[in-house]
């Protein structure tokens, strides 16, 4: 259908249900021009954009509106007013909706009974490739119903379930999806950021890794992984692959921990080729140790350091592998300037991508460039902060399914 009647059929839903049109909607619907495969993206933080944030009745219209389209392939609702019963739409709009392959909810407070409603859908569904769920509220109930869930699930390759809220200390979900990577042969992209995951859990969690064969992405920041948790994860690294892309920042793994990564990254046959280690109280020692390991492996062109110690030594270094071509400008948070014949680095607004998988118009995997995560008014070019001169400064889980 048209884009045109694309918005005819939503303004109809709307009527039908008495549901006052959303301009939002309205917007995008009628600015959309269809494709074989579309993307329709209504995220609630646009902050360019005067936006009125979607709602449970919102979303009644516009799963309405997409069951019978055969041309949107992805929905981008993330930061909106959704709760658990918009999620009940959306997942009769999955059963009925064989076309869309990537739902992201991120932002959305669903909780429980929503997350539980999405697992108990992904048993059935065998389209959908993406499913982001940041930010959801989620608790430990619905994790671990998830790790379960992609034990047998084999479409799904990009899942995100970052800052779920988790009060227990036994580490229960890492050894779920622990299990879970031991036999998932299809997921390429895993976020568990923001879990309080300790060096107990990595350790629970590099045992399935050290068996599973398809990851490439797995994003770890914002957690409290140490040394002792990234010793471990550097001994997979010389074993692994086929990871790819490791995110470590915001955790704590100071020099120990860069000397671990180091000491993989030179190891011969080692796959990784993206790494971010910044904030995680790294002094001289680490950071040069991660600058030599860059003259060894040639593989690895994307390294960023900023929030560590940026000692003269270390600003030195990385100026040196910035002006070689060895680690390029835009593939690193650091740019060196020099100031009385010292050297210095500012900060880059640049960051690992947030997203590794992508799909083409016949829904195939792609690997994408870079996908910057940041809102839209975060400038990727001139760097905003520097290192200033001193004197300047397994349960079945089962939950009725809607009928089409």
């Amino acid at each position: 259908m048209a884009s045109k009647n694309m918005f005819e059929f939503y303004a109809a839903v709307c009527g039908e249900h008495e549901i006052e049109i959303n301009p939002y909607i309205k917007q995008v619907l009628e600015d959309t021009t269809e494709t074989e495969s579309v993307t329709l993206k209504l995220t609630g933080n646009n902050r360019l954009t005067n936006v009125k944030r979607l709602n449970d009745d919102d979303v009644l219209a516009l799963s309405e509106c997409l069951r019978n389209n055969h041309s949107v392939s992805g929905l981008d609702v993330r930061y909106n007013n959704i709760t658990d019963v918009g999620v009940g739409h959306l997942v009769g709009l999955l059963q009925c909706n064989s076309t869309l392959l990537s739902l992201r909810l991120s932002g959305n407070k669903i909780g429980n009974r929503g997350a539980m409603h999405l697992a108990s859908m992904l048993q059935v569904n065998s389209t959908l490739k993406e499913l982001q769920l940041a930010d959801c509220d989620l608790d430990t109930q619905s994790v671990i119903a998830f790790a379960i869930v992609l034990k047998s699930n084999e479409t799904l390759v990009s899942v995100d379930i970052s800052r779920p809220l988790l009060f227990s200390h036994q580490e229960e979900c890492a050894v779920h999806f622990s299990e879970m990577l031991v036999v998932n042969s299809s997921l390429v992209e895993l976020h568990l950021g923001k879990m309080g995951m300790t060096d107990t859990g990595m350790e629970r969690l590099t045992e399935g890794l050290r068996l599973n064969h398809s990851l490439r992405y797995l994003d770890l920041r914002c957690n409290r992984v140490t040394r002792d948790g990234v010793r471990l994860l550097a001994e997979l690294l010389k074993q692994n692959q086929t990871l790819e892309i490791v995110d470590l920042s915001s955790n704590r793994i100071e020099d120990d921990g860069a000397g671990y990564l180091s000491e993989a990254i030179a190891w011969p046959g080692c796959a990784l080729r993206e790494l971010s280690v910044s904030s995680n109280n790294i002094r001289s020692e680490g950071l040069l140790s991660l600058a030599r390991a860059l003259t060894v492996n040639t593989a690895l062109n994307h390294l960023y350091i900023w929030g560590n110690h940026l000692e003269e030594a270390v600003c030195q270094a990385f100026r040196e592998l910035i002006a070689s071509g060895r680690l390029p400008a835009e593939q690193t948070d650091v740019s060196a300037y020099e100031v009385d014949g010292r050297v210095f680095l500012a900060e880059l607004f640049h960051s690992l991508r947030r997203n590794y998988y992508g799909t083409n118009g016949s829904g195939t995997n792609t690997s994408f460039t870079s996908d910057t995560p940041t809102d839209p008014l975060t400038d990727n070019g001139a760097g905003r902060h520097s290192t200033l001169p001193p004197h300047v400064e397994s349960q079945q889980i089962v939950v009725p399914l809607q009928s089409c």
